[in-house]
């Protein structure tokens, strides 16, 4: 079996490990013992010492404080009052993080349909909040918990995957630091997210 990720692991650069995290499996393990497993398909990195998306003004410099827990440390950042996984980099007292934005369902799709029913499968986790309603994830009891928790953790990836199967984008909705390359997608998975990186829109949204 698998051993899910340690909490050593995201003691670096989050971009990087953002990069490394494609094709690994999401695993959410309910109280009775049911598995809903996803395969990370969409992941970005916030690496605030060198990010302005995480220091524009003092709301996001605020906000982004709650990253500065130690490493393996799962937490949300919470976007138009949705809840977004993310997973704290970095030593502690540094303000890093890589937000998971998207899933393809691998086991417990049934219950994903009950905690959020959809009329296509397609867009069950093709997105960032989308996949913590679907794996029923209460940020109460989760933030704050290790990585490698027995109720939600992480498994790496059987191999890490070839460039030509990775594709690097901007991030998504923000206005400061848009045009850094920190978004990573499993190229044609139709499982990503059908969102715009922020450099190519015309306009772009607050951050």
């Amino acid at each position: 079996m698998t051993t899910p990720l340690p909490p050593t692991h995201f003691r670096g650069d989050p971009v990087p490990v953002a990069r490394a995290l494609l094709g690994g499996t999401l695993v959410r393990v309910l109280d009775d013992g049911a598995r809903l497993t996803g395969r990370i398909v969409e992941v970005e990195a916030y690496d605030c010492p060198r990010d302005p998306a995480c220091t524009a003004g003092r709301f996001h410099a605020a906000r982004s404080a709650d990253m500065a827990i130690p490493p393996g440390t799962w937490l949300f950042w919470t976007a138009h009052g949705h809840p977004l996984l993310q997973v704290a980099c970095r030593p502690e007292g540094v303000s890093a993080s890589v937000l998971i934005r998207a899933i393809e369902p691998l086991e417990g799709l049934g219950h994903m349909l009950t905690f959020r029913p959809v009329t296509r499968e397609r867009d069950l986790t093709n997105g960032p909040a989308k996949l913590v309603y679907a794996l029923g994830l209460d940020p109460a009891r989760i933030s704050g918990r290790p990585v490698n928790a027995p109720e939600l953790h992480l498994l790496p990836p059987p191999a890490p995957l070839p460039d030509e199967m990775v594709e690097v984008t901007a991030r998504i909705g923000i206005r400061e630091g848009r045009t850094l390359p920190w978004r990573f997608t499993i190229r044609g998975n139709p499982w990503v997210s059908p969102a715009t990186p922020s450099m190519d829109l015309s306009v772009t949204p607050d951050a």
